[in-house]
């Protein structure tokens, strides 16, 4: 990992990331990803999805470039863009559905995954699929709020009671869902 904490466009493997953002943005391949993974997903689930696969299948030596995990789901301090908490909720609404699927001899959600990681190599592969780290960086910041995006140095977020976890004090979670809930 680099000595500072910003992510910067040489921390990132721009044909990697790319790969991942044509998968979610594009409509074809993003069909197709949906269809792997069994479920209607918008592109920026689909973009978190994408590279949470690639953690839980990738080979070691995919891990060259860790800070681009990071636009999965951001950093709670705001770094490279805020937390987008829709689709961390709905990253986590995947991989719990997923998990309880298996739990039923049902894996082809799991598998899902696992495919959702090869496509993503594929395109890598096959494209020529370089992004600009700087400007998805700046693009994410713009969007963040559409998602919910927060970071600690934020207000409190309005309480919510449905399908939240709750906070060490009993109350009402701030929309982080539980992956394991009692």
């Amino acid at each position: 990992m680099p000595a500072h904490h910003d992510v910067r466009r040489e921390d990132v493997n721009a044909k990697r990331l790319g790969a991942v953002l044509a998968l979610a943005h594009e409509r074809d391949l993003r069909d197709f990803a949906s269809f792997l993974l069994l479920e209607q997903l918008g592109p920026r689930t689909l973009q978190s999805l994408s590279l949470i696969a690639e953690v839980v299948h990738g080979a070691p030596t995919r891990f060259e470039d860790p800070a681009r995990f990071a636009f999965a789901h951001g950093g709670k301090d705001g770094h490279p863009f805020p937390v987008p908490l829709e689709v961390y909720d709905d990253s986590i609404g995947v991989l719990r559905r997923a998990l309880a699927a298996s739990k039923v001899g049902r894996s082809e959600k799991l598998d899902g995954m696992k495919r959702l990681d090869k496509l993503t190599r594929a395109v890598e592969q096959g494209r020529d699929p370089f992004e600009d780290v700087g400007e998805t960086i700046v693009r994410e910041r713009a969007l963040s709020h559409e998602y919910g995006g927060r970071t600690v140095f934020d207000g409190p977020a309005p309480a919510t009671t449905r399908g939240k976890a709750p906070s060490r004090e009993g109350k009402p979670g701030r929309g982080q869902l539980t992956l394991f809930p009692d």
